[in-house]
């Protein structure tokens, strides 16, 4: 475990486990992954902030910034993404404090990044992390502790009397213009105005996981002592006699270490360091830093950033009666982590100019969409309307919908137009709020029917092959657009649950010729089924099940990738996007084949009825085939639903939360993935896991006696609440439910239960029932149910008018109050 000095009562900030507390945030735990590849920011940041202030790392793993696995603090910035993979992200103009430089003089302070993190050690324990506000202590002994407002960062640190060497405090602070990646190109700015002290400058860098670059200014100003001296420093070397400085990259690959320094007559009391920056202008970021923190107040600032926290978590209570306090700060904490990304970057968008609002960071939408944006559809409808006419926008200037986004540039689309799933998502449950549905509807069938030359990064590729076939074959010819070649199998069955929920979004607005052509192309995905495809592990025992998904060629004959490629057990392929990856996405055959969320009835049957569909998933997680770390997994965990076998779904709930998901910094499986880690922990554990894009939440017991969710616009609390709950878990299968007082049978709700503020009772037991097994119970699906003993379903059909409808009065209901707002 790494991080085992770490002292939680320092790190949680006192936390009082009492029933029904007002302060929420006192179960929040920002370092929860902050190493062991989770990847999390775990510095202060405001609700989709901009500003995200924490001390970087120079760890292996610190696409967050900051890690707690032994590796020495750089540098303390305020820029930053959560949770990713890829190259470390932002991470910009980094500063990093001395008590004094030896002798006085300024060349025996270290100034690259690589010699200063000689002087970045800390001990875990002095590491604080509350929502809004990151302390750190350096076994140097300067404690550096920061806060943050919407687009600037307020750092104090605080220096001993004496440095190392027992020399009179006469503190340094630099402030260079690299980024977590070295990325920086040529040409960067600094200049230091000799009298305030004033630090100004920009430089051009190279998004995480995107084409392109961007351009970014900060401006920085000091307060708290008499400035000694200021200037410049270049490499190793720097001057107090030089104010201004253009930098070049170099020439060997790495940039040249370049930046701005001040120094100080006294280190006796706290110096305090604000930091602004801007994609528009040092004039902007100097505005910033002004108009939002005018007055170096760390204390206000850091109490205002508490009291947005506890404004935007304060709409979800349980009870935590008898419940180990643990699963209180995991679920907690995973709500506090879906809210850190996307980033709302309004006014900060110097590609176009609209009066819409502009989000950022969302990386990527393949992770998002499955069940972070869905969790802030319930808690944050009003954000989510924003970021939705943000998506419509960026089509609007654009061209398509992202898949990924970052740092003003293209991210690289993983799989489908997945986009297209959240803006179905959001529109079947009635979100509205001024969002122009009918250029929102345009973007989606864009998606559907024109390739982009660029498909890499935007909309959909090989659509020729996708019209003609109904499949993306291998080895595609595609000479209308590029991307990379890989991926047939998942792009395949993304492609057609993007495609149903277009046709979602066509019946529900009276577009009935649509509605008809996106169901029959939804259904593309049987087209690579090849029933009689075997499955054996690679020591050649038969995993004993038949009919998987393969890869075909454009003359229609089959090709071959072994069904457990790329599992959790494979350990020698290439899952991703390089050029020789597979023809599945970070995820098997086996997984990908679970991937028809809209028809789960004609999947049930090919795969030989109930009882073998629920061995074939069991198979997939008790071989440890899943991986819960990464995010395809995630509502496998559930199928069992559709199986009529929901108490299976809470069986595999409880296992793998605490199993797979704890309270200390290496407790996530994999990473965050900017929220959808965390929010899968808060919808498993609240008792509702949506299948994004249907107005479907599957219904398992929450892991609280209670749970009140309070809808933001209209005031109004859904409730869960249990009969028999026991704590200790063995009451874990719903024996029998009510509906506002009324027997309910059905293992699925709709968001209704939110926006309506219904009361849904549970009453548990230690055995499996029959309760949610019928197939009249069963959610909504596009084909038939066959083979479960009892009465037959029409499928998707007539649940979807009643959806449809349900989604025009809830639209229609809603737009008032947002509007009002």
């Amino acid at each position: 475990m790494h991080g085992q000095g770490f002292d939680q009562g320092n790190r949680l900030w006192g936390r009082a486990l009492t029933q029904d507390t007002d302060d929420i945030l006192q179960y929040v735990d920002p370092l929860i992954g902050a190493s062991n590849g989770g990847n999390v920011f775990p510095g202060a940041s405001l609700p989709y902030g901009m500003a995200k202030a924490v001390a970087d790392t120079n760890s292996n793993s610190n696409q967050g910034g900051f890690t707690l696995d032994g590796a020495p603090v750089t540098g303390f910035s305020m820029m930053h993404d959560s949770g990713t993979g890829g190259s470390p992200s932002l991470g910009n103009f980094a500063l990093f404090p001395y008590t004094s430089c030896p002798g006085g003089d300024i060349n025996r302070c270290a100034f690259p990044k690589k010699t200063r993190a000689n002087f970045g050690g800390f001990d875990n324990s002095s590491v604080s992390a509350r929502p809004g506000t990151f302390g750190i202590t350096l076994n140097s002994g300067i404690r550096a502790d920061m806060t943050v407002t919407q687009h600037v960062a307020l750092f104090r640190f605080t220096f001993p009397e004496n440095s190392t060497t027992g020399e009179v405090a006469q503190p340094l602070i630099l402030q260079d213009l690299t980024d977590l990646s070295n990325s920086r190109q040529d040409n960067a700015t600094v200049s230091v105005n000799e009298k305030t002290g004033r630090i100004t400058g920009s430089a051009r860098f190279l998004p995480s996981f995107a084409q392109g670059n961007y351009v970014l200014y900060f401006c920085t100003d000091f307060s708290g002592a008499e400035i000694l001296d200021n200037g410049i420093f270049a490499d190793s070397r720097a001057s107090a006699s030089v104010k201004n400085m253009t930098i070049s990259r170099s020439i060997n690959g790495y940039p040249l270490p370049g930046g701005a320094f001040v120094r100080f007559k006294s280190g006796s009391k706290p110096i305090l360091a604000r930091t602004a920056t801007s994609f528009i202008s040092v004039e902007q970021a100097c505005r910033h830093a002004e108009s939002e923190i005018p007055d170096f107040d760390f204390d206000r600032i850091s109490q205002a950033a508490t009291e947005q926290w506890q404004a935007k978590m304060g709409g979800i209570r349980v009870s935590t009666k008898g419940v180990d306090e643990s699963l209180i700060t995991n679920f907690y904490s995973g709500i506090y982590r879906t809210y850190i990304n996307p980033q709302n970057y309004t006014g900060e968008n110097p590609l176009w100019s609209s009066g819409e609002s502009y989000f950022d960071s969302f990386y990527c939408i393949w992770d998002l969409f499955r069940s972070q944006l869905p969790f802030l559809t319930i808690t944050d409808p009003t954000t989510v309307t924003q970021i939705i006419r943000s998506l419509i926008d960026t089509y609007r200037h654009v061209g398509w919908l992202p898949d990924c986004r970052m740092s003003l540039n293209k991210g690289y689309t993983q799989g489908g137009s997945n986009a297209d799933v959240v803006l179905a998502d959001a529109y079947i449950k009635g979100l509205d709020g001024g969002i122009n549905w009918e250029d929102g509807y345009a973007a989606v069938v864009k998606d559907a029917e024109v390739e982009p030359f660029d498909w890499c990064c935007q909309g959909r590729g090989g659509l020729d092959s996708w019209h003609t076939l109904g499949y993306m074959p291998v080895q595609d010819f595609d000479w209308k657009g590029f991307g990379t070649l890989t991926r047939s199998i998942s792009r395949t069955l993304e492609y057609a649950y993007n495609d149903f929920c277009i046709a979602e979004m066509a019946k529900a607005s009276g577009r009935t010729t649509d509605h008809e052509k996106y169901t029959l192309s939804s259904g593309n995905w049987r087209n690579l089924y090849k029933e009689d495809q075997t499955s054996f592990w690679w020591n050649g025992t038969d995993t004993g099940f038949t009919g998987f998904f393969e890869p075909r060629y454009l003359n229609g004959t089959w090709g071959y990738q072994n069904p457990l490629n790329c599992s959790n057990h494979d350990n020698f392929s290439v899952c991703s996007l390089q050029n020789n990856g597979p023809e599945t996405f970070e995820s098997s055959i086996w997984e990908y084949g679970f991937f028809v969320p809209h028809d789960q009835a004609t999947l049930i049957s090919l795969y030989g009825g109930p009882d073998r569909f629920v061995d074939r998933l069991n198979y997939l997680h008790d071989q440890n085939i899943t991986y819960i770390g990464n995010e395809p997994s995630f509502l496998t965990v559930f199928q069992y639903h559709y199986a009529g076998r929901p108490a299976l779904s809470a069986r595999r709930a409880h296992y793998y939360i605490p199993e797979f998901f704890g309270t200390t910094p290496d407790g996530l499986p994999g990473n965050d993935d900017s929220g959808a880690m965390g929010s899968f922990v808060a919808f498993t554990m609240m008792g509702l896991f949506p299948n994004p894009g249907q107005n479907v939440y599957l219904i398992t017991p929450p892991f609280f006696e209670s749970v009140n969710i309070t809808n933001p616009l209209t005031g109004k609390i859904a409730r869960i609440r249990h009969v028999n709950f026991d704590p200790s878990y063995k009451n874990i299968y719903i024996q029998n439910a009510t509906l506002d007082g009324v027997t309910y049978g059905k293992n699925w709700i709709d968001h209704s239960f939110f926006t309506e503020g219904k009361e849904l009772v549970l009453t548990l037991g230690d055995k499996e029932s029959d309760w949610g097994t019928k197939v009249e119970d069963l959610p909504p699906s596009l084909g038939e149910y066959k083979g479960y003993g009892n009465s037959s379903s029409s499928g998707y059909g007539s649940w979807n008018d009643t959806a449809g409808s349900s989604a025009k009065r809830i639209r229609s209901w809603l737009r008032g109050d947002l509007e009002s707002m």
